[in-house]
């Protein structure tokens, strides 16, 4: 069986967040699957992820694709957009531009591209319905996009009806949880015909933690996002990629 080399580029969706471990560490979807991935075929498989929270997905496309191809993997999964998609502003064509971009550069070098739409948190956020249109136009550019390329790896989230219900999210409502990571890891592996481990469809949902009233919520979770687009910054500003710049080995489990 062939050698999997797997790097996953994003921003938070793919890097973890919401996702914590007892630690503080973060794993997510992109994680979960490198070990499905590696159950399913029964042998290791190599693993990458420089996925940084907050980014743009032009920044992503440019900060992180080149050394990402740079580790010739055999596969690579994008997604962004979520981080644009909240600024009217932006043009969803320049989104679904990067997205071809990509397309055109896995395709340079080689690579099977995976395509991740994220799932759909409007029906918990303030602006629902702006953020419900803006996500609906996104996806259908990026499928567009994506028209008779059979060989191009779909895992698209956003129309999941079930992704939205608030048991599969975080307390800050626009990350998912270990439940709904795992909901997405099941997606991606079933998409690479790769064997879903059991229960990751539908995880038992996770102790209900109270709920934030709405004030608290604006203070803790979109007090600081407000502030950090009026300074210009961001939630991933110094970090690093956590699994950078050489491949991890993912042994089945």
């Amino acid at each position: 069986m062939d050698a999997v080399r797997f790097v996953a580029i994003g921003d938070s969706f793919t890097e973890g967040v919401g996702d914590e471990r007892s630690d503080g560490t973060v794993r997510g979807w992109a994680d979960l699957v490198a070990q499905g991935w590696a159950a399913s075929r029964g042998h290791a498989i190599d693993y990458a992820n420089l996925a940084i929270r907050g980014k743009l997905v032009w920044p992503i496309v440019d900060e992180q694709l080149e050394p990402a191809l740079a580790l010739k993997p055999t596969h690579l999964s994008f997604n962004g957009g979520g981080n644009d998609m909240l600024r009217p502003r932006t043009s969803i064509d320049s989104i679904a531009d990067a997205f071809t971009h990509v397309l055109r550069r896995c395709d340079e070098e080689g690579v099977r591209l995976i395509i991740l739409s994220g799932a759909n948190p409007s029906a918990q956020l303030p602006m629902s319905t702006l953020i419900q249109r803006r996500g609906d136009l996104m996806s259908a550019a990026v499928v567009q996009r994506m028209e008779g390329r059979s060989d191009v790896i779909q895992a698209l989230n956003w129309p999941d009806a079930a992704l939205s219900d608030p048991s599969f999210w975080s307390e800050d409502r626009l990350h998912m949880n270990s439940r709904g990571h795992h909901r997405v890891a099941a997606r991606v592996l079933e998409a690479l015909g790769e064997r879903v481990p059991n229960g990751w469809w539908s995880l038992p949902e996770l102790p209900e933690a109270a709920r934030l009233a709405r004030g608290e919520y604006f203070r803790e979770h979109l007090g600081p996002w407000f502030r950090r687009r009026l300074t210009g910054t961001s939630s991933g500003d110094g970090r690093e990629p956590k699994f950078g710049g050489s491949w991890v080995d993912v042994a089945p489990s």
